[in-house]
């Protein structure tokens, strides 16, 4: 279960920290159907187009993406209870210098492990020319199963990736299993050092999804935020709620405002071009959604925001009406007191007090942390 209402909200900054440090981007965990893995594709194709990476290097990513997301749909678990947290799949891309990690997980039952493992082991004990005829012989021989083709995506996997695949498989129960797989596209051979560095990021990527499940946390998006990644993010949470139109329509709304509050007023203390950066975490409590955003601000804001927030708490709902019309109109209220619009309409909206975390980073900036109850 999930940390207490604002208990998390100190949690973001350990979080934002860990997926700054492992240049974690983005995260999804939970059931997939083709409206979320469209988007998540939509999103990284958005931030591929904006990194410094030749297009050749971008093409493996998307493709191994696209094979990678496809096989999750394909082979979720028929019989995994969509309401135990550890079967959820899972979905993660890094990137690091001129590599990426791309990891899919799936709970699977226990017997598939034989035939996982096999066919892994046999496409990381060939070289590229010989992956390029096992990957025909399949093709014109393999049996079909019911869910797509025998191994055909591993092997294209292996093909677009220039690195042999890494897997594991974690217990879940005396029936099930969850099985990840790694890879690791890359223009260079890293066959030298190829196992170190799979087993290290491998054992990360473990680590922090043990983190998702006991937190509860169902997407992460960690990077610069712009328009353009909005578009992607709302529409994976679309396809991700099965709530009624009216809670979707909420959610919607209040996401979109604390979104468009980082591409608004978010800093960078690397004053680097394109975007300031931000994170966006959505975890489950009781039942209840926990929508949660952080970013840096500059510490000449920072009581202004405080105040604002405080103030906009502390007002009952018929206080709130008439502070939201009196806002709109009146030009003299008092700045210390008066909260911008975005404020008053997430208390309106969400029906429930804003959270709010504020830690000093440095001497010039502050890590502004918000969170909002539906």
């Amino acid at each position: 279960m999930a940390t207490t209402e604002f208990e998390n909200l100190k949690f973001s900054l350990s979080l934002f920290d860990a997926m700054q440090k492992d240049n974690l981007s983005y995260v999804y965990r939970g059931f997939f159907n083709q409206q979320i893995t469209d988007s998540i594709l939509s999103l990284t194709e958005v931030n591929l187009q904006t990194e410094e990476q030749s297009s050749k290097m971008k093409k493996r990513v998307y493709a191994i993406m696209v094979e990678g997301l496809q096989n999750i749909t394909r082979h979720q678990n028929d019989t995994a209870n969509k309401n135990i947290q550890s079967t959820h799949g899972l979905f993660i891309i890094k990137r690091n210098e001129d590599k990426y990690y791309i990891t899919t997980g799936n709970a699977t039952d226990k017997k598939s492990i034989p035939v996982i493992t096999k066919l892994i082991e046999k496409i990381n004990s060939l070289d590229k020319d010989e992956l390029k005829v096992y990957y025909k012989q399949v093709l014109n021989e393999g049996e079909l199963s019911d869910k797509g083709g025998a191994g055909l995506g591993l092997i294209d996997m292996a093909r677009k990736s220039g690195n042999k695949l890494s897997y594991r498989f974690i217990d879940i129960n005396e029936n099930d299993t969850y099985f990840y797989l790694h890879t690791i596209p890359t223009l260079k051979d890293l066959s030298t050092d190829f196992n170190k560095v799979a087993k290290d990021s491998l054992d990360n990527i473990v680590e922090i999804h043990n983190t998702l499940n006991k937190e509860d946390i169902r997407l992460i998006y960690n990077g610069v935020m712009n328009q353009e990644s909005l578009k992607g993010l709302l529409q994976t949470i679309e396809g991700h709620l099965s709530d009624s139109a009216d809670q979707k329509n909420k959610m919607f709304y209040i996401v979109m405002e604390m979104l468009q509050n980082i591409v608004k007023h978010a800093s960078n203390p690397n004053n680097e071009e394109g975007g300031n950066p931000g994170i966006f975490f959505i975890s489950e409590n009781n039942g209840k959604h926990l929508l949660t955003a952080g970013n840096y601000m500059k510490n000449e804001h920072v009581k202004e925001l405080n105040d604002k927030i405080k103030y906009v708490n502390n007002l009952s709902d018929k206080e709130m009406d008439d502070y939201y019309n009196h806002s709109l109109f009146d030009f003299e209220i008092d700045d210390s007191k008066k909260a911008g619009l975005g404020i008053i309409d997430l208390r309106l909206k969400s029906g429930n007090k804003i959270g709010h975390f504020l830690k000093e980073i440095d001497n010039n900036y502050t890590f502004f942390s918000l969170q909002i109850q539906i």
